[in-house]
C-alpha cells in the first residue's frame, strides 16, 4: 500500500491488491459466486427430467459419431450401434450422477472467467479468501429405482446375449 502525503494535511492512499477495499471486493465476490454455485445444484436437482433429456440427446449423438469414426466395416459398425443403444441407461445414470457431483462447479468456473474480465496477460497477484465447503442440495430418491433396476438387468443381459454373438462372427 503507497501513501502520498500532501501538505501534511490530507492523506490519498492508492489502491492495491491487499487494500481493505479489495478484500471486501474479493470476499463478496466469492460469496456471490457460492451462490451462483449453490442456484445451479438447485436447478440442476430441479430440473433433472431435463437434464436427462440433454444427456440422452448427447449421448445418441456422440455414440453415432464415435462408431463411424472408429468403425467402418458395416456390420461391425451396425452391431456397436445396437450395443449403444441398449447401454444408453447405463451411461444416462453414471452420466447424470457425473454431472450433479462435477458440473455445477464447472460451470460456475467458467462463468466466473466471464465476468472477470481479466486479460492472460495481466493476471494481478491471486488474493486468498476462505469460503466454507458447501453442503449440496439433498437429490430426490426415485420411487420407480426398483423397476429400473430391472429394465437394467434385462438390457444387461440382451447385451451380452449380442456382445457374445458379434465375438463369435468376429
Amino acid at each position: 500500500m503507497t501513501i502520498v502525503r500532501r501538505n501534511d494535511l490530507n492523506t490519498t492512499v492508492s489502491p492495491s491488491v491487499n487494500s481493505p477495499e479489495t478484500l471486501t471486493e474479493k470476499v463478496i465476490e466469492a460469496e456471490r459466486m457460492r451462490d451462483v454455485l449453490l442456484l445451479l445444484q438447485n436447478l440442476i436437482n430441479s430440473e433433472e427430467a431435463t437434464v436427462k433429456l440433454i444427456l440422452d440427446c448427447l449421448y445418441d449423438v456422440g455414440s453415432v459419431n464415435l462408431i463411424n469414426q472408429k468403425l467402418r466395416v458395416k456390420p461391425v459398425n451396425r452391431v456397436m450401434k445396437l450395443i449403444a443403444r441398449m447401454s444408453k441407461p447405463v451411461f444416462r445414470t453414471l452420466a447424470l450422477n457425473w454431472f450433479k457431483k462435477n458440473c455445477p462447479q464447472l460451470i460456475t468456473n467458467w462463468l466466473h472467467t466471464q465476468v472477470t474480465f481479466e486479460s492472460a496477460q495481466k493476471k494481478p497477484q491471486q488474493v486468498a479468501v476462505e469460503v466454507a465447503e458447501l453442503q449440496p442440495y439433498p437429490i430426490p430418491q426415485r420411487e420407480n429405482i426398483s423397476q429400473e433396476i430391472r429394465n437394467l438387468r434385462y438390457q444387461v443381459r440382451w447385451l451380452v446375449g449380442i456382445s457374445i454373438i458379434a465375438i463369435s462372427l468376429l
